[in-house]
């Protein structure tokens, strides 16, 4: 079956609701960010990022002085105008200080620090970029959990929370150069809460040069963790910091 198929089409249904613009995104400005492992590349790649565009940024740490520190010389690259507030916290208070969180922890960690966040982190969106990967002399290659996908595994140690997966394919070295204007990229948001997945997609677009686009449920965010062992393998070849571009959309 070819992606654009759809084994319902021509079905009869009563009274459907008028379909929604899928690029009719909340304002998400004023929500507070938080990032869990935001003292590691990635983490720190996107709190300044998310903090130049006038996002409210809390990095989270196992220890609130890392953290600390990691956001005043995060604050201190960023020179241009509207700068959103940026501070440090350990990872309990920043979980419980944001109306987001990101997680971006390595994958050996990743269970365990959910687990012991999920009275912080209940009611509220959390944003799943873990990639489990395995390293050896051939390359990186995609580890398959348990659950089925990191995300998959936050949902399932996170039952009151609205865990979604972003984020995975962004360079960090591009993230975190205040020479690059822009991060020209889409990021796959997947999810099973629809207000989840568009405020998700909203944030990406507070980045200029980025563009969040629903990817599908949460159940198939393991090839979109997968996929970036081989982002790794094209960055290596041709020495680039490579990302994604969905077409037609």
């Amino acid at each position: 079956m070819s992606a654009d198929q759809n084994p319902n089409a021509g079905s009869e249904t009563a009274a459907k609701p008028p379909r929604r613009d899928p690029f009719d995104l909340p304002d998400v400005s004023g929500l507070t960010v938080g990032i869990l492992g935001g003292t590691g590349p990635q983490g720190r790649g996107l709190a300044f990022r998310l903090a130049a565009a006038g996002q409210r940024v809390v990095i989270g740490s196992r220890k609130a002085e890392r953290a600390q520190e990691v956001a005043a010389g995060v604050a201190a690259a960023i020179t241009t105008d509207g700068r959103g507030e940026l501070t440090g916290e350990d990872n309990a208070a920043c979980a419980a200080a944001s109306d987001l969180v990101i997680v971006a922890v390595p994958w050996e960690g990743h269970r365990d620090l959910l687990l012991s966040l999920e009275e912080e982190l209940a009611g509220k969106i959390v944003v799943d970029c873990v990639n489990p990967l395995g390293f050896d002399k051939q390359g990186a290659y995609a580890l398959r959990p348990e659950e089925g996908s990191a995300a998959q595994q936050a949902a399932a140690v996170l039952p009151r929370s609205r865990v979604t997966a972003a984020f995975h394919h962004l360079s960090a070295v591009l993230l975190a150069d205040p020479d690059v204007e822009r991060i020209d990229t889409d990021v796959l948001v997947l999810g099973d809460d629809r207000a989840a997945t568009d405020t998700v997609q909203a944030l990406a677009g507070r980045i200029p040069g980025m563009r969040g686009v629903y990817a599908g449920r949460l159940r198939n965010a393991h090839q979109v963790e997968a996929l970036v062992a081989n982002l790794i393998s094209v960055n290596r070849r041709y020495r680039a910091h490579a990302g994604l571009r969905v077409t037609d959309v």
